[in-house]
């Protein structure tokens, strides 16, 4: 008999990714977003899940408005902490495993190295605090959940999402004839997003509880992962380095914060795959033909409520 899966978030770039591998094994999927369950709701999370008696629920939800998060921190904290409480809660009820998504910005950037999960989390702003917290409640309230830490999402489902990600913010910033500035000093794991959901549901199907984490591989500065998109897209814009002085925002962010996937390929799991050849897959499913017509708006990395 397949197994029940439920996901929230699920019209995000992960979300796609997660019920179109889930499908892809077998599983059984109910996939919802925010405008068929607010999961900030904790009445409707539990009726939900009751109706559908599942066995693993992933969360793929979240406010991840970083720089407005410091304006309300109060809604960061109801949809990336307060709602994990709700789903976590409701999953206790039907004895279900919940699958939660968060984030490198845990961390404040001092290490120098990828991060491991034993390293420990100091988060810089509203954003950053409000998913801690929610890594916190879903290992408060239940004794088998899988936290899973990654960075820099981007997938095709960016097409669709009205934020976009950071391939299809450079795409667009291409297009002008004035030069790209993209950060150097800042570091992460940018992650692909059909690997993300892959690895993660190889940690489902293999019984894997607690905290991991799931990065893009080698440690790559916004730079360089622009330079590796214009790459991989056959373009040739004018990309200038600039630093986090020349580029101030409303929240700090972490300056370092890559992730180490080593706890991840110790349970037997493949590493994960090379950014430049990832980026010939993402451009290779996406259709260069779209590359000259309008583009979304949206800052990069930074995306709404579903991820």
């Amino acid at each position: 008999m397949s197994r029940r899966a439920v996901v929230f978030g699920a019209a995000g770039q992960l979300g796609t990714e997660l019920v179109r591998g889930l499908q892809q094994r077998r599983f059984a999927v109910m996939a919802w977003d925010r405008a068929q369950v607010d999961i900030t709701d904790p009445v409707a999370v539990q009726n939900a899940l009751a109706r559908y008696d599942a066995e693993v629920v992933f969360n793929c939800a979240a406010y991840n408005q970083v720089d407005v998060a410091e304006k309300e921190p109060q809604a960061a904290f109801l949809v990336n902490a307060l709602a994990v409480r709700n789903l976590a809660l409701a999953c206790r009820q039907v004895d279900a495993q919940l699958v939660h998504f968060s984030t490198d910005y845990v961390f404040d950037g001092t290490a120098r190295h990828p991060y491991v999960e034993e390293d420990p989390t100091h988060p810089l702003g509203a954003y950053a605090v409000s998913k801690l917290a929610g890594e916190l409640y879903a290992q408060a309230y239940l004794d088998r959940a899988l936290v899973v830490r990654t960075s820099g999402v981007f997938g095709l489902g960016g097409l669709a999402t009205a934020r976009g990600n950071f391939v299809e913010l450079m795409l667009r910033l291409a297009a002008s004839p004035n030069p790209i500035r993209v950060v150097e000093d800042h570091v992460a794991s940018p992650t692909f997003a059909p690997l993300l959901a892959a690895r993660t549901i190889d940690l489902v199907e293999r019984n894997f509880s607690g905290l991991f984490h799931i990065g893009g591989g080698a440690p790559t500065s916004w730079f360089q992962f622009a330079r590796l998109i214009f790459e991989a897209a056959g373009l040739d814009p004018v990309v200038l380095a600039t630093s986090e002085r020349e580029y101030r925002t409303p929240a700090r962010r972490p300056k370092y914060s890559a992730l180490s996937n080593a706890k991840m390929e110790r349970t037997g799991l493949a590493p994960m795959p090379p950014l430049h050849e990832v980026l010939v897959t993402y451009f290779a499913e996406r259709g260069m033909t779209t590359i000259n017509k309008p583009l979304l708006n949206g800052r990069g990395s930074d995306q709404s409520r579903d991820r």
